[in-house]
């Protein structure tokens, strides 16, 4: 369990707290590029407790900048998106993505009062369907060599979902393995054949066995936790006799993301992103290694959960979550149906608006958790006293980070596992394989 002074420490991300100059030395995902569709590509967008505007200007540029105009404060959410920039209604004051002032209509033709104004403003760079923002001091940090944004766009899936929690306990039910036995456990295998674009249900790699009834036979995993340049990779280990194993592989990519694997020849790699410190989205790259995704058919999966233009969940609080006391005896563990990011919405809202640590009991299958806190708490001292933090700096050749779910030998499980990355890599066109 945290204190309380230390639960606040790596929970509040607003404006002028030690975890919020942490996190702004990250790339935050602040929309998707399809929110910007339509005739008019102006979205108002709250992240980290600062409320701001995204738009795209004629030519392809995005500008995130403070919602409200430097000359008298008017909305620029129902700004016009015209003449190169974002023009405020009020007053015709027309600002570029970079913040800069270029026209101030209702001042003398000849007055230079423009060059002294600017818009605070964020760069922002488009990866994998997401336009990401860098709100923290300095140059941004390269992208991270991820799969996800190694890939070409026909091969990847971006789309996110409104949370009301806590970032912090969003991201770390991802990093936590042993609660898919139990909170996504399904007493019924769909067929794999049907399994495409649904996490656990697919046929996991040397076995026809359906990942739900793995996690369901073998509840109590081996965990083994180890840091690296990216964050903590996490391996869960199921051991079904003596000679077979079940290993899943996954990574917490520092400080807000994990990426898993979902199937075979897929892995999510999802971030969790405060929007304050009660509400958060997670935004989730769909990278696929077999071949072009079908976007149609997984953007109609999750908009069956999800409502625009916010990407509220359908199932949520006030309907308690669609359980039903008839289904929780006889289909699935939860009672609420069969999507994992309406389980995991419940376990993480259901804390509260923010987790009290206080009160909390971890053991030792919450060692992944454990060492995340340790590392955010080492990262935000590092930014408090001058230092970068964790892979804000060159990552070199890494690639993945590899994430897999197999059925290996009990001995020499990690040499197996990497052997199976490393040949599912060499098929992959657009993916040169890379040390890890």
């Amino acid at each position: 369990m945290l204190t309380a002074e230390k639960n606040a420490r790596i929970t509040q991300t607003g404006p002028g707290m030690p975890c919020g100059a942490f996190m702004r030395r990250y790339w935050q995902p602040a929309a998707l590029v399809d929110e910007l569709d339509g005739p008019r590509p102006v979205k108002p967008v709250r992240l980290l407790g600062e409320d701001l505007v995204l738009f795209r200007d004629p030519e392809g540029r995005h500008g995130l900048l403070d919602r409200h105009c430097a000359h008298r404060g008017a909305d620029l959410a129902f700004g016009r998106c015209e003449d190169g920039g974002l023009r405020c209604p009020f007053h015709g004051w027309l600002f570029d993505a970079a913040g800069a002032c270029l026209e101030q209509p209702a001042e003398p033709a000849d007055s230079n009062f423009r060059h002294k104004v600017r818009q605070t403003a964020y760069p922002c760079e488009v990866r994998g369907g997401i336009v990401w923002a860098y709100m923290g001091p300095g140059a941004p940090p390269d992208f991270p060599p991820f799969d996800c944004f190694a890939a070409p766009d026909e091969y990847v899936f971006a789309f996110k979902g409104l949370i009301s929690c806590n970032w912090l306990q969003a991201l770390e039910v991802g990093i936590d393995p042993a609660h898919a036995s139990f909170l996504h456990r399904f007493f019924e295998d769909d067929d794999p054949a049907d399994a495409y674009g649904k996490q656990f249900r697919a046929a996991t790699i040397g076995a026809d066995i359906p990942m739900t009834r793995l996690l369901r036979e073998f509840p109590r995993p081996d965990l083994e936790v180890s840091e690296t340049a990216y964050g903590l990779r996490i391996a869960a280990l199921r051991r079904i006799n003596e000679q077979a194993m079940h290993i899943r592989v996954t990574n917490m990519a520092f400080p807000h993301a994990f990426v898993i694997p979902m199937s075979r020849d897929m892995t999510i790699t999802q971030w969790h992103v405060p929007v304050d410190d009660t509400h958060c989205y997670w935004y989730a790259i769909f990278t696929s290694f077999a071949g072009p995704v079908d976007k149609a058919r997984m953007r109609a999966q999750r908009l069956d959960l999800y409502t625009l233009p916010d990407y509220a969940p359908r199932k949520n609080r006030e309907n308690d979550y669609g359980f039903d006391p008839d289904e929780q005896l006889a289909r699935t563990y939860t009672g609420m149906g069969e999507d994992i990011n309406v389980h995991d919405q419940w376990a993480v809202e259901s804390m509260g608006p923010i987790q009290d640590r206080t009160r909390e009991h971890l053991g030792s299958s919450d060692k992944a958790i454990i060492a995340c806190r340790r590392m955010l708490f080492r990262a935000i001292d590092d930014v408090a006293a001058g230092r970068n933090p964790l892979s804000t700096s060159d990552l070199g050749t890494l690639r993945g980070p590899p994430s897999i779910d197999a059925i290996g030998p009990v001995e020499g499980w990690e040499a197996y596992w990497r052997r199976e990355d490393a040949a599912r890599r060499l098929t992959v066109p657009w993916l040169a394989l890379a040390p890890v």
